[in-house]
């Protein structure tokens, strides 16, 4: 069965499943729900407990052996595997089947993954844990939803937030939830209940924000100058290699002026994103970029692609910040210098 996170509390109030596997980056929503089900695994008999890490040379037999072996002490177990890969391999698979279909009453098993792709999702292993257990995954929270998860956070702590507040808190945690949660039980023991200004929440908050080349890419591609500029600052910041920014800004440029010179040449927009492998949540957001520049503008983008490449290699006297900012100005449609659209 599959579930969802948010159902999780409600799921443990009744009976127990016998076998648990959360799977997702975020660790945060890991920790928390692994967490949850600890304690009401401990509330219902489950006292002994041990924990298995799938790594180099790891025999599956031991898993099996600990499902089918009684505690020590005549304790319910409670036995948690992590797979840090999301791979088990072949022998791994075949176990994880097996054992599936002969779960211990006595023993209440948790599994822990990495983020899966549809094709593992698919997998004969994973759909044979689906069917005899719960499954559920811990996404990441976008940027868009994250102003609601903090002021979710915060009423459980039974503080309120204007939404300004909440904008700007998010704009300081983005991409760090584990940091986001730190700060949000910060402001509970700085601040009273009730409502907060966000002139607290400035004055008790850290720039905490953690950013990566596809969260660039991803404000790039929705417009977003404050929040592209933001995180150069920031990857700049945390002495990020400009190369690496250039590659994800190149890969941008290119892929707007071929969905853009599609588009002038009548293509539909579905066909050009399925020839460009343009997937997920990228999808939504080409085509409107694409719209949004026209060919000069994008040519002079792949101008400034060389122009960032020369200087990130020292032989140009520009800055390569300076050169990756305008370029992605210019692909999220606000005006550069001069001197850089040429």
């Amino acid at each position: 069965m599959e579930l969802k996170l948010e159902q999780l509390s409600r799921h443990l109030q009744g009976p127990l499943a016998p076998l648990y596997v959360l799977h997702g980056d975020e660790a945060l929503l890991q920790i928390e729900a692994r967490d949850a089900l600890r304690e009401v695994a401990q509330r219902a008999g489950f006292l002994a407990r041990e924990s298995h890490v799938v790594e180099s040379g790891f025999q599956w037999s031991t898993l099996l052996f600990a499902n089918d072996a009684m505690s020590l002490f005549a304790d319910r177990k409670f036995i948690e595997l992590a797979i840090p890969s999301g791979k088990p391999g072949t022998q791994g698979s075949e176990a994880l089947q097996q054992l599936s279909q002969s779960l211990n009453p006595d023993n209440l098993l948790l599994i822990t993954l990495p983020r899966l792709d549809k094709a593992t999702q698919s997998s004969k292993w994973f759909q044979a844990l689906q069917q005899a257990g719960v499954t559920i995954a811990t996404p990441p929270v976008e940027r868009q939803a994250l102003p609601a998860w903090l002021n979710g956070r915060l009423q459980k702590q039974k503080q309120q937030l204007d939404p300004a507040g909440l904008t700007f808190l998010a704009e300081r945690v983005e991409g760090n939830l584990l940091a986001a949660h730190q700060e949000v039980q910060k402001l509970a023991l700085l601040y009273p209940e009730g409502a907060l200004s966000e002139a607290q929440v400035r004055e008790a908050v850290l720039n905490v924000a953690r950013f990566d080349v596809f969260q660039l890419s991803e404000a790039v591609l929705q417009g977003d100058t404050a929040r592209f500029l933001r995180m150069l600052d920031g990857l700049k910041a945390e002495g990020e290699a400009p190369t690496l920014v250039l590659w994800s800004l190149n890969e941008d440029a290119h892929l707007l002026y071929r969905v853009a010179h599609g588009l002038a040449q009548g293509q539909a927009l579905p066909a050009l994103l399925r020839e460009n492998r343009v997937w997920g949540d990228k999808q939504q957001w080409v085509g409107p970029a694409a719209r949004r520049l026209d060919g000069p503008t994008l040519r002079r983008a792949l101008s400034l692609c060389a122009e960032a490449d020369r200087a990130s290699k020292g032989v140009s006297p520009h800055d390569p910040w300076h050169v990756l900012s305008q370029l992605g100005l210019l692909l999220c449609g606000a005006p550069v210098l001069p001197s850089w659209t040429h």
